[in-house]
């Protein structure tokens, strides 16, 4: 029990009451942070490009790891190419356990080429090491878009499909015991369903052989810190889902 206590202090899930106060300063967190590393910043931006969209997808299936993201980096099929200053697409273990999928970059992100930095990145840091994961050791952390939505606006349904191909192939060189979307865009992706983030996390699912869990996204947790504890139940069950004790 003091084990557990000291676990859910850690991700702020202890005292689950907080002051009206303290929950209007937590509130007032805008935070959309998700991005990838890739620190070589974009100049002299492009239009998007017309490509056949199956050649295109036939020639990312090919590619590694590195030449994954170099192509990432010049990537020029949608309309966030113009906006962008780094590209995102993605950190951690090449070898993961768990791959968690983000929805998109948010502005650091976008700075620093490196997938959830600030406060969110903290957040799932803190939630990813309550249950012994870590991006250092044994998570990839990618996003279903790789370049920066201007505003931190939702990802467009174009933008999505242009990034599909890449996030599919890292979810095939990763080779992943579990997927772990956060957010609804990411739940919606690995899913293939237009259902809200609580009805995904019920419905969970599989995507080929791995199995696929849904939570909150940890920007969402910042403003709707009672919240959290639906999270932690959700990191649990996803450990269970790979086996893990």
């Amino acid at each position: 029990m003091l084990e557990r206590n000291l676990i859910l202090r850690e991700i702020g899930l202890t005292p689950i009451w907080q002051s009206r106060a303290s929950v209007a300063q937590t509130s007032e967190i805008t935070a959309h942070a998700e991005t990838d590393t890739n620190p070589t910043a974009n100049e002299g931006i492009r239009a998007p490009a017309i490509v056949d969209p199956a050649q295109r997808a036939a020639r990312i299936a090919s590619l590694d790891w590195d030449a994954l993201h170099a192509d990432i980096a010049q990537c020029v099929a949608c309309k966030l190419c113009s906006t962008r200053t780094k590209t995102v697409p993605g950190v951690g273990h090449r070898s993961p356990e768990w791959m968690v999928i983000g929805e998109g970059p948010g502005e650091n992100e976008d700075k620093q080429g490196e997938p959830f930095v600030g406060r969110a990145g903290q957040l799932l840091d803190q939630m990813l090491a309550a249950v012994g994961k870590s991006r250092k050791e044994n998570v990839f952390i990618v996003n279903v878009v790789k370049c920066r939505p201007p505003g931190n606006r939702d990802p467009e349904a174009d933008e999505i499909a242009a990034c599909a191909p890449y996030l599919e192939r890292q979810i095939t060189l990763a080779a992943p015991k579990l997927l772990l979307a956060v957010g609804k865009f990411a739940g919606q992706q690995m899913l293939n369903t237009d259902a809200t983030v609580g009805a995904m996390r019920a419905q969970r699912g599989q995507r080929g052989d791995v199995p696929v869990a849904v939570t909150y996204h940890p920007a969402y947790l910042l403003r709707s810190p009672l919240e959290k504890a639906k999270a932690w139940e959700d990191l649990v069950a996803a450990k269970r889902l790979t086996g893990d004790k």
